[in-house]
């Protein structure tokens, strides 16, 4: 029996345990909880091949678990098995403040990195808004608020360490910041949610910390109003390091939740990072081209503490909007279209919203085009999750049709798995699925997920 086997390789590090199974059940969406069989708490890349080299010879489902704050579903065990859990290898294996980059397991959390990182001087940009995992914002291909100016996880990983589904190691690329060396396996891997191997290694590109932070604020009549700047300010190469809108509803939810005092109208929210000098001139050409499209009310600090409760704010904006519905779970949404078609997705959207009578609050990392609908249902009301999947269905139809993305950010799990066909085609689709059964042709990586099981038929 594979539950046997691994105690007997692992001992206590295996769990049958009903509470942490059902901590291994969900992630932070509306998706149906799905008992793992067993917990792994794995603590090197030894543990995770021998885990895999006997759920291989089983055919026995793994998935790889960080901290659980995937949105589509991404880490739920759908089939059972044993979830893998990362959290305990932690460690932060080395960082190079001359060449800019570090070594690190995966259950390293990004506040944590971060925190490591300021005694070299140095930052890693990536937010997603949760404290996540890095391996698992590897896996999911996650960016956030800062990816207009330092790119998402898919620019910023540079090698990996994998175990694939057989239990073999391989490292993915060396240190180097450019190679022409064979296939890209490392971004092959980067946005696979597990599905083709477990991350036990990251080298990732740091930052060094900027001289100076500046955060503003900035008011509009409309969406429109706001996005059609943005889209200025972003062709005009000013800047910035984050760009954000938080729509009208969003902004009363956040200040009721969190306690802020933001202008309640449609909002953006801008951050320049860069010399005292720069920022000055960054912010005054920004300023500018916002005040020809309406703009107001213009705001800004260096305050690290008015910034930090700023952008937490808007972190904040998907708990704020949730608590609108008692007893709600999110129901994520994520779609991403080139910035030029982003007002019109946008003003869409909302008009689908209000002829929907649905609650939809919206937020987005504007200056990439990304942007979330921030819905919440009872997980046991059917008659609202359906007819939120059918808005959301609306919406990735829209996205694709501005020639978009069904998500930017939050990966496909299962909760994307439909549009994925619709979005690059079966014969695309089809290539991703020979890879997988290439590399796992017993199809134990997290199985269900990103590819609809017709593919192996």
């Amino acid at each position: 029996m594979v539950i046997d086997e691994l105690k007997a390789a692992l001992g206590e590090k295996v769990t049958l345990n009903a509470t942490i199974r059902e901590h291994h059940s969900k992630d932070e969406s509306f998706h149906t909880p799905t008992l793992p069989d067993a917990v792994v708490f794995a603590t090197c890349t030894q543990d995770v091949a021998t885990t895999l080299k006997i759920c291989n010879a089983h055919q026995t489902p793994v998935v790889a678990w960080g901290a659980g704050t995937s949105l589509e579903g991404n880490s739920n065990p759908i089939r059972g098995g044993v979830s893998l859990d990362l959290s305990q290898m932690d460690k932060i294996l080395r960082v190079s403040g001359e060449d800019l980059d570090c070594t690190i397991q995966p259950g390293v959390r990004r506040k944590q990195l971060n925190e490591y990182l300021s005694q070299y001087g140095l930052f890693f940009p990536v937010d997603p808004g949760a404290d996540a995992t890095l391996g698992g914002m590897a896996s999911t291909g996650a960016s956030g608020t800062t990816t207009v100016k330092y790119g998402a996880m898919k620019q910023l990983v540079m090698s990996l360490t994998v175990v694939t589904a057989n239990g073999e190691v391989i490292t993915t690329s060396r240190r180097a910041r450019k190679t022409s060396a064979g296939y890209d396996l490392t971004h092959l891997f980067v946005g696979s949610e597990g599905t083709l191997g477990v991350i036990t290694e990251l080298t990732l590109r740091v930052f060094g910390i900027p001289e100076v932070i500046a955060a503003a604020t900035m008011q509009f009549a409309s969406v429109r109003e706001a996005v059609d700047g943005v889209i200025e300010v972003i062709q005009l190469g000013i800047d910035v390091a984050r760009i954000e809108l938080v729509d009208r509803d969003a902004v009363v939810a956040v200040n009721r939740y969190s306690k802020t005092e933001l202008p309640e109208k449609d909002l953006l929210l801008l951050e320049f990072h860069g010399s005292a000098e720069s920022i000055a001139i960054d912010i005054a050409q920004a300023r500018e081209v916002l005040g020809r499209y309406g703009g107001a009310g213009f705001l800004q600090t260096t305050d690290e503490a008015e910034r930090r409760k700023l952008w937490q704010a808007r972190h904040d904006a998907g708990l704020a909007c949730r608590s609108h519905q008692p007893g709600g779970r999110i129901f994520s949404t994520d779609v991403c279209v080139p910035i030029s078609k982003l007002s019109q997705c946008i003003e869409e959207t909302q008009r689908d919203l209000a002829d929907s009578k649905i609650y939809g609050p919206i937020v987005g990392h504007v200056g990439d085009g990304n942007f979330h609908v921030l819905l919440t249902a009872a997980p046991n009301d059917h008659a609202a999750l359906e007819r939120l999947e059918e808005f959301h269905t609306r919406l990735v139809k829209r996205s694709l049709s501005l020639e978009g993305t069904c998500t930017g950010e939050h990966g496909i799990g299962i909760g994307k798995i439909d549009y994925l066909v619709s979005e690059l085609g079966r014969e695309a689709v089809g290539v991703m699925a020979l890879i997988k059964k290439s590399l796992d042709p017993n199809g134990i990586m997290n199985p269900g997920k990103i590819i609809d099981d017709s593919f192996y038929l």
